[in-house]
Order: C-alpha cells, then structure tokens, then sequence
C-alpha cells in the first residue's frame, strides 16, 4: 500500500501543473453549467455545485454582515449541513454585500441585556468558530471587502484567504478600541497566522491593515482585483481537491487540534469571563458611547 501511494504521489507531483489547472477552469466553468444545491437561508446564501462538490456561501445581512445570534446560528446550521454532505469536499465563503466581508460581532447582542443572553450569544461565536476552523472541508475565504474584528476571525478560520485588491479594504481585529478585549481562541488563532509578535502588536493597538499590508503580514494568502476573484478562488480550490481528503484533512486536523481543543476544554469557563467582563458597568459605558458616535454618523 505505502509503494502505491508513493507512486501515486510522483505521479501526481509530475503533472499537478496540468491536473489544477484544468480541474481549476471545469470548477470556474461549471458553476454556470451544472446544476446546483439550496441550502439557503435567509441571512446567509448557500449553493452547493453537484457537479464539484464546492459550495459557496455567501453572507447577506444588510447593511454590514454583522454577527449576530440569529446569524450566527444560521451559519452553523449551514456548516453542520454541509459537514454532513458527503459530496461536499469544499467551502468558499464570501459576502454578498458590496465594501464589506463583515463587520463583526453585533454590538448590539453585547449592550444593554441579560447575562443569560450575553452567555448564550457567546456559545454561538463559540460554535461559529468551532465548525468553521475544525472543519473537514477544504475552505477559502473570499474577502471582498473590509473586515473587521470577528470578520477577521472568521477569515482567519479558514485554511486560505483572498482579499480584493483595493487598498481601501482593510482587515483586523481590532476589538481593543472598542474596549473589548479579544478572548485566547481569537489570539491563537492570529497567532498561527502570522506568529506572535505581529500579534501582540496587533492586539494591543487594535490594528486594522489595508489589503498590501495584511499580503505583506500573511493576514490574508493573496491579493487578486475584484472582478477576477471568485474566478482565483475556484482555481485555487483545484489544488486543495488535487489532494486526497483523507490526508488532508488529516494534516489539517494535526496542525489544529491543539487549538481547538484548548476551546473545547475551557468553554465553559470562557462563556463565564466573557460574561462577566462584557456585563461591567466601565464596559456597558464604552459600548454606549461608540453606539452613539455610530448613530452621530449615520444622521450626518
């Protein structure tokens, strides 16, 4: 069994060139051509290609893709759908909105309500990121627009990103300037993104970087114009499904799993520091005033 792997393998690295590219223009092609899959729901535009087993999700909830319980539970339903069909192998996930990929958590899920509330929208994230980092699919995040705070987290979920190349995009997580601390599952996240340092800077100083510096950082894997990208996305799902699931998946699972299950085991505890951290009055005050500024702007 190893030799006829082995010889798979070479023969598969010989002609990968060829294989990919091809497989990348019948993935492109036959998104117009064959039939698919609705899986839709009503914040959040799922379609699965029978044809190349690739589903592309596209987030529309207006005006800005914000994270919301209803949303987010909407979108691990649809991850756990997907997860389950077998004849789904990859997952490109993107915005239907134009400027923007999301804008993150709901302040509004955060301001003004119960602590079984604010318990129970924090395992949605939870889960949110739990289906999409530790999923079996083979995910590509398309970023055509800004994406901020959990926005950011949710392309860093994904096994590779493209960014619109508009160097008035940008890209971060920048919950600290909104005086909201990023939980150890965000930072570790980022962190096996681009290392530590980039990080911490990131971090402490609620860094947002444009499209050529999140390139530049390993923030995003590729910069490609905006009406090109659904087109590079599809190619660049070829040479994941060039790859046999089983190993990939795999490798995937071992590069991860520490992560993922350092969540696992301290869920619960973390439910409870969110809690009680986004509950104080200091933070309810700052959370106010930024909801204000935001209502400033929109009457302006």
């Amino acid at each position: 069994m190893a030799a006829a792997w082995r010889s798979c393998s070479l023969l598969a690295l010989s002609g990968r060139f060829t294989v990919q590219q091809k497989l990348g223009r019948a993935l492109y092609q036959s998104q117009w051509v064959t039939s698919h899959r609705n899986l839709s729901t009503s914040q959040i535009a799922v379609e699965v290609n029978e044809s190349t087993g690739v589903a592309v999700m596209k987030m529309k909830k207006p005006p800005v893709n914000s994270l919301n319980l209803d949303f987010l539970t909407q979108f691990s339903i649809c991850m756990e759908k997907l997860e389950l069909d077998r004849g789904c192998r990859g997952l490109v996930i993107t915005s239907a909105i134009p400027k923007i990929f999301s804008a993150g958590l709901d302040i509004l899920e955060m301001y003004g309500k119960t602590d079984e509330h604010y318990a129970e929208f924090w395992r949605a994230v939870q889960e949110m990121w739990l289906k999409l980092y530790g999923s079996n699919m083979a995910t590509i995040a398309v970023i055509n627009g800004n994406s901020p705070a959990g926005g950011c987290l949710m392309a860093l979920s994904c096994d590779y990103r493209i960014m619109t190349e508009n160097p008035k995009y940008s890209i971060g997580l920048n919950e600290t300037l909104l005086g909201i601390v990023a939980p150890f599952w965000f930072r570790d996240t980022m962190i096996n993104s681009i290392g530590n340092r980039a990080t911490e800077l990131s971090l402490q100083l609620g860094l947002m970087y444009s499209a050529p510096e999140a390139l530049k950082i390993g923030l995003v894997d590729e910069l490609v114009p905006e009406d090109k990208i659904y087109e590079t996305a599809l190619n660049t799902m070829s040479r994941w499904l060039a790859v046999p699931d089983h190993a990939r998946q795999l490798s995937k699972s071992i590069m991860r799993k520490a992560t993922v299950d350092r969540l696992l085991t301290h869920r619960e505890s973390d439910v409870q520091n969110f809690v009680s951290f986004i509950s104080r009055e200091s933070i309810q005050k700052s959370l106010g005033k930024y909801m204000e500024k935001l209502k400033q702007r929109k009457e302006t």
